[in-house]
């Protein structure tokens, strides 16, 4: 089957906030999506956008897709972020996932990114077993640190 990566464009943020929302379903966090089509549209193809999309693509039909941004390490300097993957069930096992790898680690060494990183939930076992299988490091040293919403202001406000 023909396999294609694409540059998403503002035509395809339904389909990204699609995705978007069946990733959380799969995390057992469909509570947690706030975000609105438009202010996905505008924080990705607006005047300053804070993240890049790739389409994943299966005999021409979106399959799939793939968000990240550049982060920054005062030690290191630039990383890629992936933010999310995800390929709907009914079309996983067609190698689009280590070619959405490939096509990432190539725009990480094309711009001199120190590092190509991302998350996954320690329960979400196919996953970790895809990306061993890539070299990755899964680094248990650091704990993730986070405030939201009126805990933000809170501290603001202090």
């Amino acid at each position: 089957m023909k396999t294609n990566i694409r540059k998403a464009t503002i035509s395809d943020s339904a389909f990204i906030l699609d995705m978007i929302r069946d990733l959380a379903i799969y995390e057992k966090a469909e509570d947690q999506v706030k975000i609105s089509l438009d202010q996905l549209k505008e924080d990705g193809f607006g005047d300053q956008p804070l993240y890049d999309s790739i389409i994943l693509e299966l005999e021409g039909r979106a399959v799939g897709m793939a968000l990240y941004y550049n982060r920054y390490s005062t030690w290191k300097g630039k990383s890629l972020y992936l933010e999310d993957l995800y390929v709907l069930p009914e079309f996983r096992g067609h190698g689009l996932g280590l070619k959405t790898m490939k096509y990432l680690a190539n725009i990480a060494v094309e711009t001199n990114c120190y590092r190509f990183e991302w998350q996954v939930l320690d329960w979400n076992v196919p996953s970790i077993e895809f990306y061993k299988k890539l070299g990755t490091d899964l680094d248990g040293e650091w704990i993730n640190c986070r405030l939201e919403g009126s805990a933000i202001k809170d501290l603001a406000l202090k």
